[in-house]
């Protein structure tokens, strides 16, 4: 299972549309759509500068919510999940923020910073409205495992290391045993994120996990690309591109 992460409205809100159906060309099973926020605590310096091109576009929570049915509209099919820090939501407000995720067709919501212990209330409007709630469990978890395993709704996202996002040249070594107990609680796919950003790195744990999640190597890619993908004289190309090196990324899972 693939599951790449990208920010709404980087570089631009109409090319996140076009990334999307691109990354589902290249294998995506499910779509990571990040919310930019000024104060990503989980996030790296790639993902960072990404929220900063797309924030200088306006982009918003509610906004990044209102690509979803744009996607459909182009063809994209796979699941949607809104990757957003708290604060945002709480701003908006719960209630609107539920009925914006439902009236959008958004598929489930992932919010990195609100720990387990505080999500109950966001869990149950979660099954009420049946957009998933996608939990975290980190290396740190530890007696907390168990809990967010059995709790777990869409797919269990597994931190790989600690720290923020980013690309790293090396996965920790107690990683494999951290996913066996994992497995052992979770009823759900449980799916591998931080860091990975290398063939190599999905090849070593395509048969330890059900999926990989991919977000800093394929954000640094967009930032890469971003002047051709702004340019309609270049911008199939750069499309191109993006699917070829997500496609290259990935490979070991097909």
């Amino acid at each position: 299972m693939f599951i790449p992460f990208i920010v709404a409205g980087d570089p631009h809100p109409d090319v996140t549309i076009e990334l999307a159906l691109a990354l589902e060309e290249a294998g995506a099973d499910i779509l990571e759509l990040g919310v930019p926020y000024s104060d990503p605590l989980a996030d790296g310096p790639i993902i960072q500068r990404a929220a900063a091109r797309a924030l200088r576009h306006r982009m918003t929570l509610q906004k990044a919510m209102e690509l979803v049915p744009e996607m459909r509209k182009k063809g994209v099919k796979i699941p949607i999940i809104i990757f957003t820090y708290y604060n945002p939501v709480l701003q908006l407000g719960e209630e609107s923020f539920f009925a914006l995720a439902r009236k959008n067709g958004v598929d489930g919501i992932l919010i990195p910073d609100l720990p387990f212990e505080e999500s109950e209330h966001i869990r149950k409007r979660s099954a009420e409205t049946g957009i998933s709630f996608i939990s975290l469990v980190a290396p740190t978890s530890k007696r907390r495992i168990k809990a967010i395993a059995s709790h777990a709704q869409g797919f269990l996202y597994c931190v790989s290391s600690l720290g923020v996002t980013g690309i790293r040249d090396t996965l920790p070594d107690e990683l494999g045993e951290f996913l066996e107990e994992v497995k052992r609680y979770s009823r759900v796919p449980v799916a591998v994120g931080f860091g990975i950003s290398s063939s190599e790195q999905v090849n070593m744990l395509k048969d330890r996990c059900n999926g990989v999640v991919i977000g800093s190597a394929l954000v640094r890619k967009i930032e890469q690309l971003a002047d051709k993908l702004q340019q309609e004289e270049t911008k199939t190309d750069a499309l191109n591109e993006f699917r070829s090196y997500a496609q290259s990324l990935v490979a070991p899972l097909e």
